[in-house]
Formats: C-alpha cells, structure tokens, sequence
C-alpha cells in the first residue's frame, strides 16, 4: 500500500440538506465512471493496480464527516463507512500507510485504523464498529475501523 497522487474528483451533485456531494473518481488523469459521495479529496490510498482507499470529506463546517471509499475500478464502489458526529469538528491529518493498515486522526485527538480485507468478511451489524463509526446494515465487510485512541 502506498498513498496515491494521482487521483482526483470532478464534482457532479452537489450536497442537499437530504444528501452528501457526489463526485467522479478521475485516477492518473482520466475519469472513471465511479461516483463517490464527497466533494474534497483528503487522501487516497492505493492498495493494489485495481483497488483504492479515499478519504472524503463534503467541507462543511462543524458538521464534518469523513467518508471512506473502497473502490475497485472494474467493479467501482466496494464499501462506504463514515466517521463523524453531529456538532462535532473533523480535520484530517497524520496519515500514515503501513503494510497491514493506515492511522490517521480525526475528531480531535481521536488517531483511527483501518484495516483492508480484499475479499468479504463477516460483520456483525450491532456490535462490530466504534462510536462515531457509521456503514450500510449487512453481514460483510472489507474494512475493520478501530478507534486507537
């Protein structure tokens, strides 16, 4: 894993008081068909030749989520999880890429893991993530999301 330079996002939608911004992934400067919810590009981690991390944030103030993406870019979107709460101020910094995991920090002091499984493994829906850590109900997961501190 390593971060990646050469992605971007072209803005198609923007936010409504009902939904997030969404914008297409151009990766190396051309434009996939891949639409992710989010207008900023905070960091984005390549995995393999087919698969991507981004970290997404929609740049509103004192309501900011961070919105991770899993892409593939043959099959497009994988898994979305969100960190944030409501009235609470998000920056993103301190990213770190390792080869099992990537640290970053986010809601103040908090410092957050993830963990990439490239292939579905099972989740169970009330008892598997941190607070503050939202995802789609379901029984499969490609990311483990840890609060470290």
């Amino acid at each position: 894993m390593q971060e990646a330079n050469n992605v971007a996002l072209i803005a198609v939608c923007e936010a409504t008081p009902f939904s997030q911004a969404q914008s297409k992934v151009e990766i190396a400067g051309i434009a996939t068909n891949i639409i992710v919810p989010g207008l900023v590009l905070e960091a984005a981690v390549k995995i393999d030749a087919c698969h991507s991390l981004l970290f997404l944030t929609d740049d509103i103030i004192f309501e900011e989520w961070l919105t991770m993406v899993l892409i593939d870019i043959n099959l497009g979107v994988k898994e979305i999880v969100r960190i944030g709460q409501a009235w609470a101020s998000g920056h993103f910094e301190k990213l770190s890429v390792k080869e099992e995991e990537i640290t970053f920090r986010f809601l103040g002091d908090a410092e957050w893991r993830v963990k990439i499984s490239l292939t579905a493994r099972l989740r169970f829906p009330f008892f598997a993530d941190p607070p503050a850590v939202h995802r789609a109900p379901g029984w499969k997961k490609y990311l483990t999301v840890d609060c470290v501190k």
